[in-house]
């Protein structure tokens, strides 16, 4: 893909789901607020923050003043995701001084569903099954657990919500070995857009390098593009953007969070 296409696919998704975004799941409103559009949510598992911004020197720190207080008023935590074009060039030492806590750097990653090289298999006695109930959500997070080493709760919070009021914005798979879950992921379809979200992809490390991460973004591939999505993208760890990057996925920038807990 030339270099002119990669700042075209980043300018559409910035358009569509930054400056564009739209609620991520039930109890969920956006606000467009001067230079800042944030997402404002209720309940377990749902996910607050801002989630685009237009700084400068001059304005940066009052806007960050304003979504502190904004939020904490609401008693809730939130997340300003920063993207590496944002403004100013010291967003994040700024967010850091006024009391947010960074997390790991990630980049973001984007294609075009036609683009991209599909072929997968998966290894001899694994199969992909999706996630329609509780069960399958507890299967999911129980990956994800043992995948990333961290609480799942809000994850089986979130997709229980997702599945029970808007089934038709995401799609879950399970990777089954026999009776074992071994790997799991999901996709964000928000309406009235050309993306497809990645989000989630892990595999239990006994079962890692045999292709399964592979075989679940081709999965997750074929089913947004059943669906008339045309792109996807994903925050990329240092160990899955080597995967998307032969898949032919290509890395846009970097985005990095930023958590508020009042």
């Amino acid at each position: 893909m030339p270099h002119g296409d990669h700042a075209a696919l980043l300018e559409l998704l910035d358009r569509e789901l930054r400056r564009g975004a739209r609620p991520d799941g039930p109890g969920a409103r956006i606000e467009r607020t001067g230079r800042v559009v944030r997402q404002v949510a209720t309940g377990q598992g749902c996910w607050n923050g801002v989630v685009w911004s237009a700084l400068d020197e001059a304005t940066v720190d009052a806007v960050i003043a304003e979504q502190v207080g904004y939020y904490s008023a609401l008693g809730l935590d939130f997340e300003w995701k920063s993207y590496g074009y944002d403004g100013p060039a010291d967003l994040g030492r700024r967010l850091c001084a006024a009391g947010f806590t960074p997390g790991p750097e990630e980049t973001l990653m984007a294609a075009r569903i036609a683009d991209l090289d599909l072929d997968a298999d998966l290894p001899h006695g694994v199969r992909v099954e999706p996630v329609t109930d509780s069960a399958g959500v507890d299967l999911v997070a129980d990956v994800h657990a043992k995948a990333f080493g961290a609480d799942s709760s809000w994850l089986r919070d979130r997709l229980l919500a997702r599945l029970s009021a808007a089934p038709d914005t995401v799609v879950a798979v399970v990777a089954m070995a026999g009776d074992e879950p071994v790997s799991a992921a999901r996709m964000e379809l928000p309406p009235g857009t050309r993306f497809a979200g990645l989000w989630g992809g892990g595999t239990v490390a006994d079962w890692r390098g045999r292709g399964i991460y592979r075989a679940l973004v081709a999965h997750r591939a074929h089913a947004a593009a059943a669906r008339g999505y045309r792109c996807l993208q994903v925050d990329a760890s240092s160990r899955s953007r080597p995967i998307l990057e032969r898949l032919g996925f290509a890395s846009l920038t970097t985005t990095t969070p930023y958590v508020y807990a009042p």
